[in-house]
């Protein structure tokens, strides 16, 4: 698994881990019951806190996307496909939000936001 963090970012670290595990896990590149790597070894590779990875583990589990079998660590979640369209549609979401505020401190209205979106849909 391949993750970044970026240290300058205002995005706290533990957020980093989850959104990029939870794309990863929508995307299909981390297939249902693979183990993620422990705490203290991906703690070790990514030079950041064991508390911090846990942190993220345990915001994946309380979303649904991870299970944690005591004992023998941590596993991606049996998810049906309802789940992960969802996550899908929730990351197009947050992204869609994310321009409309960038947009909106610019100085754009809604009804010039609402003319890109049609003209980009047109396309």
């Amino acid at each position: 698994m391949h993750i970044i963090i970026n240290n300058q970012s205002m995005v706290p670290v533990y957020e980093q881990l989850v959104t990029q595990i939870k794309n990863a896990i929508i995307e299909g590149d981390l297939k249902e019951n693979s183990a993620l790597p422990s705490v203290r070894v991906f703690a070790n590779e990514l030079k950041i806190s064991a508390l911090t990875i846990k942190k993220a583990y345990d915001h994946l589990e309380d979303e649904g996307f991870v299970v944690t079998v005591h004992g023998k660590g941590t596993f991606v979640a049996s998810t049906n496909q309802n789940l992960a369209i969802e996550g899908r549609k929730k990351l197009i979401e947050t992204e869609l939000s994310n321009v409309i505020e960038k947009a909106k401190l610019i100085g754009l209205t809604g009804e010039e936001i609402h003319s890109m979106v049609d003209i980009l849909l047109e396309e």
